[in-house]
């Protein structure tokens, strides 16, 4: 059986929500990091980099949460999921990678700045340049979402799931997303998904 490394409230929250996705019979061991269970020897064997998400898929074992979802999809999806041309897929291979490069970071930093650390390390400088240099990707996100339903077209893809996973920390840090109406409709469309919520409840 798939064994999913991590929990709900990090990065591992995108293979759970693809494991949802795909339907799939899998186990959820909760590794956190405040406990320190992301640096127990044990875990270190499954991801030596002490981070999470990590899965074992009967003997096959990755780490990197984009990695995984592509993974995921491509041995367990069908299309519309996993798409059924190249060209397609490598869209969902750009826009997953997108995600991570172009908005992970400033949301990060915006995230430890006014949420995670302790209230004297805090950086509202750093906070609000994080703000402002999501824009422009959200800017591009919202271009290209109009006249399209999902990032591939008329049907919701691994691409659609691997750049709101990154942008699950948006409604967490309060940010304004007004300026791209078009993104973020199609964000409340893919947080509303079943599979989404179904992750959640069972995390």
């Amino acid at each position: 059986m798939l064994k999913i490394y991590g929990t709900a409230m990090s990065r591992a929250s995108r293979t759970l929500w693809a494991a949802e996705e795909l339907g799939l019979k899998y186990e959820h061991i909760p590794v956190g990091f405040g406990d320190g269970g992301t640096r127990t020897p044990e875990y270190l064997k499954v991801n030596p980099n002490g981070h999470v998400p990590a899965i074992d898929d009967d003997g096959v074992v990755l780490c990197e949460s984009m990695a995984i979802n592509l993974y995921l999809c491509e041995k367990y999806g069908k299309a519309p999921m996993w798409p059924a041309s190249v060209a397609d897929r490598g869209r969902a291979y750009q826009w997953s990678f997108w995600g991570m490069m172009e908005t992970e970071g400033p949301l990060l930093s915006v995230f430890q700045n006014r949420m995670m650390r302790p209230e004297g390390e805090r950086d509202e400088k750093a906070a609000v340049a994080g703000l402002e240099a999501l824009k422009k990707p959200l800017k591009v996100l919202d271009d290209h979402l109009k006249g399209r339903a999902w990032l591939l077209g008329s049907d919701f893809t691994v691409a659609d799931l691997n750049v709101a996973g990154v942008l699950i920390l948006a409604p967490l840090i309060s940010v304004d997303l007004s300026y791209v109406p078009t993104a973020k409709a199609w964000l409340d469309k893919c947080f509303a998904r079943p599979a989404l919520q179904k992750s959640r409840a069972n995390s």
